[in-house]
């Protein structure tokens, strides 16, 4: 097989390629699909997989839903199957997904044919809950790869069923969120009915340098929410700059709440709970006034 930065070749451009058949089913080489194959020295990562499925199907076929936007920097659940959109014809090949469709705009990514961000966004509205909509669309926004005015304009096109998830999930779609379990935590607050936080909330110092940045912020009564990662307690120096960093907020004059995993995966009421007593002590008016959350956090 000649070395292309190990592609994949099917069956017959294998033996086209002067390989045998006792060679592709020799510890050379790995099959990654029905007649599809690799140098067994690749890396099998999701883009060698995309290239292999996209081997099999016609002209046109573009990666789509979980696999378009895990490529194009979304973030989305874990899903063993390729999934392929197709323009014509059909694909049944185990561990390939394939649909007929016609997205409305393609993109390409390292030279893969991909869905475009809105239309991946959109195209896992059956797929994903509101929740994992929203991280999904945060996401992509983060990643450059589009807005939500846009989210919103193409969302706004469609309907049936799931659409009016989707609609609602576009326009929780913020810009400067960090990571998904910030998506998250913004929603525990927004479904449970408290004031949205700003994203993102930057403080700077007198001479207009860069002083502190807050995950979610009240920043007129000076409260802030932040998701606090296991990777902030794995480094010394880590530690060191979060304690100071907190002393700092209180010389300010700032609340601040920290959420770990378990308050937003197991003790989801009991976060909403801190938050509202701390609002209440900066004099917000904080109170649970919605029971949608649960819906979306059940907790354990």
């Amino acid at each position: 097989m000649p070395d292309e930065g190990f592609e994949p070749l099917t069956y017959r451009e294998a033996l086209a390629a002067g390989v045998t058949p006792g060679q592709l089913r020799g510890p050379g080489y790995r099959r990654l699909f029905t007649n599809v194959y690799c140098d067994a020295r690749a890396d099998v990562d999701l883009a060698l997989r995309t290239r292999a499925a996209l081997k099999l199907a016609p002209d046109g076929a573009v990666a789509s839903r979980h696999t378009a936007a895990e490529l194009i920097g979304g973030v989305v659940p874990s899903c063993a199957d390729l999934h392929l959109t197709l323009p014509t014809g059909r694909l049944r090949v185990d561990g390939i997904d394939a649909r007929r469709g016609a997205p409305t705009s393609k993109a390409s990514w390292r030279g893969i044919p991909v869905t475009s961000a809105e239309d991946t966004f959109a195209g896992l509205r059956c797929d994903l809950g509101l929740v994992d909509l929203v991280v999904l669309g945060d996401s992509l926004v983060k990643a450059g790869r589009t807005t939500p005015e846009r989210l919103r304009a193409r969302t706004a096109k469609l309907s049936g069923k799931g659409c009016a998830t989707l609609n609602r999930a576009a326009t929780l779609v913020r810009v400067g969120v960090e990571s998904p379990m910030e998506s998250r935590l913004r929603l525990l607050l927004v479904l449970a009915g408290l004031p949205e936080p700003v994203v993102n909330h930057v403080e700077y110092r007198e001479d207009g340098s860069w002083e502190r940045r807050f995950d979610l912020a009240y920043p007129r009564h000076r409260l802030a929410i932040e998701y606090d990662g296991r990777q902030h307690a794995e480094t010394q120096v880590q530690w060191e700059h979060d304690v100071d960093r907190r002393e700092g907020l209180d010389a300010d004059n700032w609340r601040l709440v920290v959420v770990l995993a378990k308050g937003v995966y197991r003790e989801p009421q009991r976060t909403l709970e801190r938050v509202v007593a701390a609002m209440r002590d900066v004099g917000m008016p904080g109170r649970v006034t919605s029971d949608e959350w649960r819906l979306h956090f059940p907790g354990c």
